[in-house]
């Protein structure tokens, strides 16, 4: 295998190695076991024979630990027993030592100093590598040779590294020698190494063995080998702590079996309990075991204490205690647990766990527990428990009952559709499930769509569930209010009237009246371009709701999906950035996270932040392969599209809406054709093929008409507007400009305030609505658009022979394009600065670096310091500050001096 997460560590001890005045050298690499000290070693040593070095290998061995000179003579023993330039004394010496003669074994100095010697002699002729594994095992004899020969390599060409653990050094003494310490590997490098090794992994059995392996790679390799298939592909299954391999058994349970019970059993309390603070384990144990009693473990370098504080030395040492424990010290170790932890999710975890049969009351509060758990974004955990409590529920209704929820929400939420299929397959043998559950309908809707993408059956399955429901269409039942958030979806991946009919027909039967989120996002989202400034203003008052602290990432999701047309994405990107992160951590619901993913995309469009949509786009399609959620790859899909049409990369936009349009009229996902038409009229805009422009953007909707339930009309209306006026159709351009107005968008956004402004002044003679258009407030937040509608204007005033006024706005149109990439757009302002009479060179391409003085001139931009302000203090004119901000606003990504600061720290990362 490559070797991964690692490079870094080669490249520290290579520099070490390399830089000037060392040439040989040792290095002692520390690190605990299963770290991947030896792959280390191997990947090093596999490169410096490739650079010409000879390598000599020994490791220490523990039953070879009391055999004098064991390792030196792994060591040497390659090079034969001819030592021809060495003294008689040392080659005596040595060959006795090495037991290639037989004799009394002289002085270790004698024997050092002749190792050292014939190492020189051989590296004369080719440089030496010497690697020693596993130090700690190495024999008292061999380790003094050892240490000797290593801290006298300092210009020689020999180098020397050994690799050992770092409480254990056995006889081998440091003596001064550089270490370098071997973390686990990072949490990226840590996901790729199990996904490359065990892609058969369900995401959430993966994320639970990244989370116990800590980074360690061997656990990381060893830990699924322990798992069968069930727990291989579904969480539920997993015990509280994950299972040793017997190869790990070795390594750990041994050492944890020869301790005393007293001892292992407080340990047992620390595996389980977590991060539980001491005195409260003391307590809760009470006489039973105490601290006093980790003593042995202590000694054995098993457990630390810090602070308050008890963890293990290594990850898998918890398991390794489990491992030794029976059933009956495990329940008692969560009965103890349930007095010692504080969460009241923690509670009842630990309460369940220590049941011995069904009990109606632990289920009961294990289902509570789940709503809470789901409420903070654990979706994963919520199923777990709700899986937990159908095992504990004596009655089977109940079990189906719970067992349905869990299914809809590891679909929903979690996207573990493996995990959910079972889950629902076993809720319907409880025979208890009722025909129309709500739950089950919603789980197999879920699976419907990612398994065959057919979301018409799933549309009618679901509202079939939601119309014969025995709920009297109770708002305030939550089950109810969750099928038809998922039926308004369902809608728009359908994309007909028939559709959006019948989930607004179910949406108007709840009673008293559907909740807030529910009812605005049906309003803003099914159809915005009938949403009204009540409707909005409601949107408005429901993000200013949502509480950053502790939001519940399901309401954020949807009250973001309410925000898309509406264009208020960018009040909630901070809030969505962070439940990326927690995404990225495991921490957060896989469909939540895709969800944000998707929101941020579109804001990163629509904001001139190409280069973050489209590294956001490019995670949305890894999240949807890791969790086997197919559906979902068009929604990235589509930011690709938009991003490959406004780069002007028309072949790769050509690709992607074609791919879109066909898998959605083979899936009859009608609304996903829209947006792949949408995105297709922009990048034939950007070809300059109005008629092909023009045959797209009236297929998402005919001229004169904001068809209803279409949302992204509004983001095509422009773009058919521009294609009318291109291709001759001047009537039909009039016509949608008119219906643009009289949806009454300017309600909705200052986006499409400017946006309606401009299609009547492309439809106008007079080019007075421009200047209405470009000076709605706060409409510079949308640059692409705001740089478009600058273009129109630029060209309409050279064509008026306006040119003084034309050369401003096309400079502005040209540098704006340059800096977020829109190529043919920039491409066309400079053309039409040409046909003016004035040349504008392209700005450099976004992400070149900063020269030295870019970099200082834009942290003093950042600062708020004006053009005049910088010049004074670096001796330069506001003219040459104004001539380097032109060029440093493109490589950085942004068209503000607002954005500097932010971007400088992004390019800082980046660099």
């Amino acid at each position: 295998m490559t070797l991964v997460g690692r490079a870094d560590d080669i490249a520290s001890l290579r520099a070490y190695f390399d830089k000037a005045g060392v040439g040989g050298g040792a290095v002692l690499l520390v690190g605990e076991a299963g770290v991947g000290k030896t792959a280390v070693l191997d990947e090093f040593a596999a490169g410096e024979a490739e650079r010409g070095a000879t390598v000599l290998r020994a490791a220490g061995v523990q039953f070879e630990a009391e055999v004098g000179y064991s390792a030196l003579n792994q060591l040497l023993f390659p090079l034969g027993s001819e030592m021809a330039e060495l003294s008689t004394a040392h080659r005596d010496a040595l060959s006795c030592a090495l037991g290639f003669d037989v004799g009394p074994v002289p002085e270790r100095l004698v024997i050092s100093n002749a190792a050292l010697f014939w190492l020189r002699a051989v590296a004369a002729e080719t440089p030496l590598l010497l690697v020693i594994d596993d130090v700690h095992w190495v024999d008292r004899a061999s380790a003094e040779a050892l240490g000797f020969i290593a801290r006298r390599l300092v210009g020689s060409p020999i180098r020397f590294i050994a690799a050992g653990r770092p409480t254990e050094r056995g006889f081998f003494q440091n003596g001064g020698l550089t270490e370098l310490n071997l973390a686990p590997l990072p949490a990226d490098a840590a996901r790729t190494l199990v996904e490359q090794r065990f892609p058969d992994l369900a995401p959430a059995v993966r994320q639970r063995l990244l989370t116990e392996a800590a980074g360690n790679p061997l656990a990381l390799l060893e830990l699924p080998s322990a798992l069968h298939d069930d727990q291989r592909a579904d969480f539920t299954s997993l015990p509280a702590v994950l299972p040793l391999p017997e190869r790990l058994q070795e390594i750990f349970a041994d050492r944890v079996r020869g301790l005393p019970e007293r001892c292992r059993l407080m340990m047992l309390l620390i595996a389980l309990g977590g991060t539980t603070a001491t005195t409260r384990l003391q307590r809760a144990a009470g006489a039973v075991c105490d601290l006093d009693d980790l003593a042995p473990a202590q000694e054995e370098r098993l457990v630390l204490v810090s602070g308050g504080w008890l963890t293990f030395r290594h990850p898998l040492i918890g398991a390794a205690v489990v491992a030794a424990s029976t059933d009956r010290q495990r329940r008692w170790a969560h009965g103890v647990l349930v007095e010692a932890v504080e969460s009241p999710e923690l509670q009842v975890r630990h309460l369940a766990a220590s049941a011995v049969g069904p009990d109606a009351d632990i289920a009961a509060k294990l289902e509570l527990s789940a709503r809470a758990l789901l409420r903070h974004g654990d979706a994963i955990g919520a199923v777990a428990a709700l899986t937990r409590s159908a095992e504990l529920s004596p009655a089977a209704v109940d079990r189906g009952r719970r067992l349905a929820e869990a299914a809809y929400i590891g679909a929903d939420a979690g996207g573990e559709l493996a995990a959910a299929s079972r889950l629902l397959d076993n809720a319907r043998r409880t025979g208890s499930l009722d025909t129309h559950s709500l739950p089950a309908a919603a789980a197999a809707a879920h699976l419907l769509v990612n398994a065959d993408g057919d979301v018409v059956t799933a549309h009618r399955l679901l509202a079939g569930a939601i119309e014969a429901g025995d709920h009297g269409f109770d708002a305030d039942q939550p089950v109810l209010v969750e099928a038809l958030h998922n039926l308004m979806l369902i809608s728009w991946w359908v994309g007909t009237e028939q559709a959006w009919q019948t989930f607004l027909g179910l949406l108007g039967r709840l009673t008293p009246q559907p909740p807030p989120v529910l009812r605005v996002t049906a309003a803003v989202f099914a159809d915005p371009a009938r949403a009204t400034s009540r409707d909005v203003a409601e949107l408005d008052a429901l993000i200013d709701t949502i509480d950053p602290n502790d939001e519940d990432p399901t309401r954020l999701i949807r009250i973001g999906t309410a925000a898309v047309f509406p264009d208020r994405l960018a009040r909630l990107r901070g809030l969505e950035r962070r439940l990326v992160r927690q995404g990225r951590d495991g921490r957060g619901p896989a469909r939540r996270h895709l969800g944000a993913l998707m929101h941020l995309g579109i804001d990163g469009f629509q904001g001139g932040r190409w280069r973050e949509a489209g590294e956001t786009a490019d995670e949305g399609l890894t999240v949807c392969t890791r969790h086997g959620l197919r559906f979902f790859h068009w929604y990235f899909q589509f930011i690709h599209a938009l991003l490959a049409a406004g780069r002007g990369e028309v072949k790769g936009a050509r690709q992607l809406t074609d791919s879109m349009a066909s898998w959605a009229a083979v899936n009859q996902a009608g609304g996903v054709t829209l947006f792949a038409f949408q995105a297709r009229a922009l990048a034939e805009i950007g070809a300059g093929d109005y008629q092909a422009a023009y045959q797209f953007a009236s297929r998402v909707s005919p001229p004169g008409q904001l068809l209803p339930y279409r949302p992204n009309v509004l983001w095509s209306a422009l773009d058919l507007v521009e294609a009318c006026v291109h291709t001759g159709r001047h009537e039909e351009g009039v016509a949608h400009a008119l219906a643009m107005r009289a949806a009454g968008l300017a309600d909705i956004s200052p986006r499409l305030t400017m946006l309606t402004s401009a299609a009547l002044a492309l439809t106008a003679a007079e080019p007075e609505m421009f200047e209405a258009a470009l000076s709605v407030p706060g409409a510079d937040q949308w640059p692409f658009d705001f740089a478009r509608v600058r273009l129109a204007y630029g060209e309409r005033l050279r064509r008026h022979r306006d040119t003084r006024a034309a050369r401003e706005q096309l400079t502005m149109a040209h540098d704006t394009f340059a800096a977020i990439g829109a190529v043919p757009w920039r491409n066309r302002a400079a053309s039409e600065l040409r046909a003016t009479g004035m040349t504008r060179q392209s700005a450099p391409d976004a992400g070149s670096p900063l020269t030295p003085q870019e970099r200082e001139i834009a942290e003093l931009a950042g600062t708020g310091l004006t053009n005049k302000q910088i010049g004074q203090k670096l001796f330069i004119s506001h003219r040459t500050v104004g001539d380097h901000l032109y060029k440093i606003f493109p490589k950085l990504g942004i068209t503000s001096r607002a954005a500097l600061r932010d971007a400088l720290g992004a390019y800082d990362e980046r660099a």
